[in-house]
């Protein structure tokens, strides 16, 4: 898959969990659908939850339009976890599947992702990133160190 190819996937997940998170601030219905305030009380939370929720789409959206693997491995996970709450929400409440289809197709969307930037050691999430360092040549007139 070429990088402008990727890049533009990352950006278009991001811009529809972006406009996720505004729709969850939104105070009213809006183009979509019913407000979520009202919406999450349906489904037995509180209404304030919609706040939280729409705060960790609105960043993990803009983690993953960062090109780096560790931003982008956590913007995933952090919207798998989302996802996981959300299709658990329209299994228990049951949801007809027209209004329900989305979050368990995004959910594994953001599972292949999350596996596509998986990290070499798991340790590397929670290292600050450093600066390339130089490398020495390899002497070009050797094979295996001998000469």
């Amino acid at each position: 898959m070429s990088k402008h190819l990727k890049t533009g996937l990352y950006w278009f997940l991001a811009l529809q969990f972006a406009l996720g998170a505004v729709t969850k601030y939104w105070p009213g219905d809006t183009i979509f659908s019913t407000a979520y305030s009202v919406k999450f009380v349906d489904w037995g939370y509180p209404s304030w939850m919609r706040f939280v929720v729409g705060a960790l789409e609105g960043v993990a959206a803009v983690l993953l339009v960062i090109p780096d693997r560790r931003a982008r491995f956590l913007g995933a996970t952090t919207l798998m976890f989302v996802l996981t709450g959300a299709v658990t929400t329209h299994i228990v409440n049951h949801d007809p599947a027209v209004e329900s289809w989305a979050a368990p197709t995004q959910l594994v969307i953001m599972g292949v992702l999350a596996l596509a930037n998986w990290p070499a050691d798991w340790r590397h999430l929670l290292r600050a990133p450093t600066a390339p360092t130089a490398r020495t040549p390899r002497p070009s007139n050797t094979f295996e160190g001998k000469p």
